[in-house]
């Protein structure tokens, strides 16, 4: 299938940079939010973000003109063509939103439509089991979407050849790196990377060290761009949080299970960059 048109469902973090690359790459984009503020604020962050491509030459200013024509504003799923190729989701982190969202658009879509989910974590084989099982797939892009060349595609238990060969090549032409990753909680990106923040968090909690010495060991010593307590701030602790109660769920062993002070700063709001405060504090 040679997709041209394709829909991102979700503003956020994670949906304004997916949209902000395929429309870089030519492609017209149904970015939809459930509000006209929603879609204010996505398009004002990719405006931003392109500005900053513009600046540092890797964009000239009439690419990012271009760019921003080709982002169609939608609010609800029910504005989405029903000719699109591929939908992507990336609303929160919530499993039965994805299947309640996945549930509506099976019911509008044209049959040939490829469904992905941007999911961290959720078993891409259970949102698949509530509409097109061979034609869905997970597409994990990493943060932020613009700068990170990671996709990680996932497959679902019965998601087709033709399905992942053309998600393949169509992260190619995002300029985007796939690597084919099967369906087990976590994904390989956070089954790695969730519990060494976990881990870290728990040497903080014992008083193993500070929470500037956590971070300068892994920064210098294992070449790490940004401490894991500092990426955890970056992510958001909730994100984190959820992330590994899915993975502990899904293998049912302890040594997944989220550090107490992880859950405590979830609970009193301290989430990290996005409430200005987490493991550090941001003016």
């Amino acid at each position: 299938m040679d997709i041209k048109k394709v829909a991102v469902i979700g503003g956020g973090t994670m949906g304004n940079g997916i949209a902000h690359v395929f429309a870089l790459h030519g492609f017209d984009v149904y970015l939809t939010e459930t509000s006209e503020a929603l879609l204010d604020k996505a398009i004002n962050t990719i405006t931003s973000n392109l500005d900053r491509q513009v600046k540092k030459q890797n964009i000239t200013e009439d690419q990012k003109n271009e760019t921003l024509k080709r982002i169609i504003r939608t609010v609800g799923i029910e504005k989405i063509p029903v000719d699109v190729q591929l939908i992507i989701e990336a609303i929160y982190e919530n499993k039965e939103a994805k299947l309640a969202l996945f549930k509506k658009l099976e019911d509008r879509m044209n049959v040939n439509c490829i469904f992905a989910s941007n999911t961290s974590s959720i078993s891409i084989t259970e949102l698949s089991a509530v509409c097109r099982p061979d034609k869905f797939i997970g597409m994990h892009f990493m943060n932020p979407v613009p700068v990170m060349k990671l996709v990680e595609v996932i497959r679902a238990y019965s998601t087709s050849d033709e399905t992942y060969n053309t998600i393949k090549e169509l992260s190619y032409k995002l300029d985007k790196e796939p690597v084919e990753v099967f369906d087990y909680p976590g994904f390989i990106s956070n089954r790695i990377l969730m519990p060494m923040i976990n881990e870290a968090v728990f040497a903080l909690m014992e008083g193993v060290a500070s929470k500037e010495a956590i971070d300068s060991v892994m920064k210098l010593g294992m070449a790490h761009p940004m401490g894991p307590l500092t990426l955890a701030d970056f992510i958001g602790l909730d994100v984190c949080l959820a992330i590994m109660n899915v993975i502990f769920e899904g293998y049912n062993d302890s040594k997944y299970r989220p550090c107490p002070l992880l859950k405590k700063m979830v609970a009193a709001n301290k989430l990290g960059r996005k409430t200005g405060e987490g493991f550090y504090k941001y003016s």
